[in-house]
């Protein structure tokens, strides 16, 4: 019954915050002013409170722009995680914009949407995470393009950084900045979380959201570690392939360290 109620009472809080809000959002991204970048954050403060994460930040961001944030991706809760850290801009699956409630969070938010099957889109959609990228944004790139299990790093997409390569070529200077970022859910009510226990916290995809949501709702109090690796220039001579293997040599040892408690 406690437990009903702390959830009753989280949703109820989230829901008044949201409400409080959406306007100045719905103001900011209809003239496009900059508080648009401002506003999720404070959303996502708020939600990661009353969801019961409690969010750890290790390494700094990186100041210099161009900037993109490539990360493992084992949940939802990443975005919450990251946006609570920094204004970020996203790049999603397409199927993500009509998702309920999270579809309608992640267009308040200016998400970059990106259809992978048309490549004939591929060209526009690149455009506008170069053009983003080039007004400042921080964009944010899971490039495993699915989620995991919480336990490990999947296989990299190398395709995924070709945003980087051609937003490298109308940059300042012609370069895009990628810094690695390992994102570990790593305790539980105050106890170092154990693989076994980690798919709590993780959502690899194939489970329901709402039973998910529920659970993390009852469970109320999840460790979050968050590590800023060093960055990796990527200029007009660089490979993407190399890149993408430095990226994931770099995601994977922050990552298992920080598993494995070091």
């Amino acid at each position: 019954m406690i437990a009903w109620l702390r959830i009753a009472l989280a949703l109820l809080c989230l829901t008044i915050v949201t409400l409080a809000l959406l306007p100045v959002q719905l103001v900011a991204l209809r003239f496009d002013l900059k508080l648009r970048r401002r506003v999720p954050r404070l959303w996502h403060r708020a939600a990661c409170r009353l969801i019961g994460l409690k969010v750890r930040v290790h390494g700094t961001l990186e100041r210099r722009r161009p900037l993109m944030l490539a990360a493992n991706h084992a949940s939802w809760k990443d975005i919450l995680v990251l946006g609570s850290i920094a204004d970020v801009v996203y790049i999603a699956k397409s199927e993500v914009r009509e998702w309920p409630v999270f579809g309608v969070l992640a267009r308040l938010q200016a998400s970059i949407f990106v259809v992978r099957e048309e490549k004939r889109k591929t060209g526009e959609q690149v455009n506008e995470i170069g053009s983003r990228l080039a007004d400042g944004e921080i964009v944010v790139l899971f490039p495993e393009g699915t989620t995991s299990d919480g336990n490990r790093l999947l296989q990299i997409k190398t395709s995924l950084f070709g945003a980087a390569a051609s937003a490298a070529a109308g940059a300042p200077g012609g370069t895009v900045y990628i810094q690695p970022v390992s994102i570990a859910y790593t305790g539980i009510h105050g106890m170092a979380m154990g693989r076994f226990h980690r798919p709590i916290a993780a959502w690899p995809g194939d489970i329901a959201m709402a039973p998910h949501l529920l659970g993390i709702l009852k469970e109320g109090a999840l460790d979050v570690d968050v590590d800023f690796g060093e960055m990796i220039a990527y200029g007009p001579g660089s490979n993407r392939k190399v890149v993408s293997r430095e990226v994931e040599a770099r995601i994977r040892g922050m990552l298992g360290d920080r598993l494995r408690g070091r």
